[in-house]
């Protein structure tokens, strides 16, 4: 093998989803937070859409592995299933290793189990993949299970996952119900150049690569048109072409070790659509999609809010205010001018810190959601939050504490967490570098 040849402590191009190996580019990271947003309103069905090899599993596991602790998870990965045996496997994945005999006496046994959890604060979650190969019943039958509900909540919502076959299957008037159920529609892109090099460098660094840029700007540009931007393409091009360097003992990497690597692989281009259309199917899921899920993003009143008056000229914030939703780069840029901010603010200066995520991602997604009265300037701290990183959304800018708590008690209900009073001072211990 080439690891030690390159100094990498692992196959960094495994086609195994690996969420060690997650990187958030190509709107992945958006779409994860967008994902447990959804998830944590509770409602609806969820879509998400890709082609082979485009990254569905990947988001699946990461999406998984980042769900609350008071949220249980349960994987559909056979098609075939019928309405039966699919509640046998919900069920087993919920403990119940002996369901009853009968689709009846199964309803009526998840209904139960489903009615304990959440007495006891938890929900239910189906994660439903190669969903485009369910029958039109099957899924009619997925969707009557999202019937079962209390009063005032669902006690079961479920994930779709699937190629853009399911889209079809969604478009057949014998399953319109399901289709009006879904609340949140996400499509899975295939990557850009420039995506693909930044998801090159993101892998061989997991792997513990630390020299310079392997793969030259031709090479990712030919590599793009073989793989056609689909993660599961470049990395077995990408592994097949580190492997035929090692075999010429050359860290230099050319386009003739690319074509033995797609020919090895018997892979010829795949035609990629044109720039309008995959922007449009990029940010398809924040006009339509998110607002579904959120009902409808104050974001825009708020940019028509004027600022509070600004600090001194040296400490003046410019926030960079997009057109359209947050975006991570956004809140990058956010976070950077807090970063500067706090060098020059005074320290007694007050904050209201109204939400936080562990992602940038998810940030975006809660920028986007704040009420049109939440005090002035917004800015982002990228920080230590208990001990790990963290995106804070911080609120308002005050002299005194008597002022951030008369500001803080008329706040209205932030879209998570419960808001408190920081100190420039005391942020500036716990600020890490952006960018």
């Amino acid at each position: 093998m080439y690891l030690d040849y390159f100094g990498l402590k692992e196959a960094p191009f495994r086609i195994t989803p690996n969420t060690e190996y997650w990187h958030a580019g190509g709107q992945r990271g958006e779409m994860l937070a967008a994902l447990l947003y959804a998830i944590g309103q509770g409602e609806g069905i969820i879509k998400v859409v890709g082609e082979v090899g485009s990254g569905k599993t990947m988001l699946c596991r990461k999406l998984v592995a980042q769900l609350p602790d008071s949220v249980d998870s349960v994987y559909l990965g056979n098609p075939t299933l019928s309405p039966d045996d699919m509640l046998a496997a919900i069920l087993a994945d919920l403990g119940i290793d002996a369901p009853e005999s009968g689709r009846q006496a199964r309803l009526a046994q998840l209904n139960a189990t489903l009615l304990a959890r959440h007495e006891a604060g938890r929900r239910v979650v189906v994660f439903v993949e190669e969903a485009q190969g369910i029958a039109l019943d099957n899924l009619e039958f997925l969707r009557l299970l999202t019937n079962l509900e209390t009063a005032t909540d669902k006690l079961l919502q479920i994930v779709l996952f699937g190629q853009p076959e399911l889209d079809v299957q969604l478009a057949n008037p014998r399953i319109r119900q399901l289709k009006d159920r879904i609340t949140l529609s996400l499509n899975l892109s295939p990557l850009a150049p420039a995506e693909v090099a930044d998801y090159l460098r993101a892998r061989l660094a997991v792997a513990g690569y630390r020299g310079p840029d392997l793969f030259p700007a031709a090479l990712i540009t030919r590599m793009t048109q073989l793989s056609g931007g689909l993660s599961r393409r470049i990395n077995v091009l990408a592994d097949k072409t580190l492997l035929a360097a090692y075999a010429g003992q050359t860290h230099t990497l050319t386009p003739a070790h690319l074509e033995a690597a797609a020919g090895d692989a018997e892979m010829q281009p795949l035609p990629r659509q044109p720039d309008s259309r995959l922007r449009l199917r990029r940010w398809a899921w924040l006009s339509a999609g998110l607002a579904a899920v959120l009902g409808l993003l104050a974001f825009v009143a708020w940019q028509a809010l004027p600022l509070s008056a600004p600090p001194p000229a040296a400490a003046t914030l410019h926030t960079a205010r997009p057109s359209a939703a947050p975006t991570v780069a956004d809140i990058t840029e956010l976070a950077k001018q807090t970063q500067r901010w706090l060098a020059t603010a005074a320290p007694g200066t007050h904050v209201i810190q109204v939400a936080s995520a562990k992602e940038a991602g998810q940030a975006a997604v809660l920028l986007g959601s704040l009420n049109a009265a939440t005090p002035q300037p917004v800015r982002v701290l990228h920080g230590l939050r208990q001990g790990a990183p963290a995106w804070m959304i911080l609120a308002g800018e005050f002299a005194t504490r008597d002022a951030a708590m008369a500001a803080l008690r008329t706040l209205p209900a932030p879209p998570a967490g419960t808001p408190f009073l920081r100190t420039v001072g005391k942020m500036r211990a716990v600020v890490l570098p952006t960018g």
